[in-house]
């Protein structure tokens, strides 16, 4: 789908794209089974969800703002005046958790890398002393058998280093991007 296709899709206001969400209460958009202080809490599943599959659909320099309707009584609750500052946290809080997931991930990577390299030297060296003691048919099975299992061993380093760890970082973009992201409170008959 072109951009322009897809920002036809979205309301904007000066530029930004806007994120829409209506509510019948501001605690609607967090989770009611987290028992932290307001502005601590995590966001709701699929509130989460919906965000940031919406920002992950623009590049991640498109300007959006997070616009959350809500009746009139509840937009002058102490809550909604704090709303930005709890999103802007939760958000927070979830980039730091993928940058540790990235870190993890890069860490496994190494330690995938040593052993696979360790695993296909062994191999490649029983592989020759295999060669070395004889010229059949069973002694070429088995060193091809060793290489092939050596080779094998490298299959998680390489899945790592080429594909894992670059999920992870677009993730943690989309977070911190998440983390400044303008957050309006408006009167559900605004819409």
């Amino acid at each position: 789908m072109a951009m322009h296709e897809l920002e036809s899709h979205y309301k904007k206001l000066n530029g930004d794209i806007l994120i829409e969400i209506k509510l019948s209460n501001v605690m609607q958009l967090f989770n009611s089974l987290d028992p932290s202080p307001f502005r601590e809490k995590d966001l709701d599943d699929s509130a989460e969800a919906y965000i940031v599959d919406t920002v992950r659909e623009f590049p991640l320099k498109t300007p959006l703002r997070l616009v959350v309707y809500l009746p009139s009584d509840e937009l002058t609750k102490a809550q909604t005046r704090a709303l930005d500052q709890a999103v802007h946290h939760y958000f927070r809080y979830r980039a730091e958790v993928a940058q540790r997931q990235l870190r993890q991930t890069l860490k496994q990577g190494r330690v995938s890398l040593l052993i696979g390299l360790s695993f296909l030297f062994f191999c490649v060296t029983v592989g020759e002393v295999v060669a070395a003691l004889g010229d059949g048919t069973f002694h070429h099975i088995v060193e091809e058998g060793l290489l092939i299992s050596g080779w094998v061993a490298m299959w998680r380093p390489i899945q790592i280093f080429l594909y894992d760890w670059w999920p992870i970082v677009k993730t943690r973009a989309i977070y911190e991007k998440l983390t400044s992201v303008a957050i309006e409170a408006r009167d559900v008959s605004t819409i």
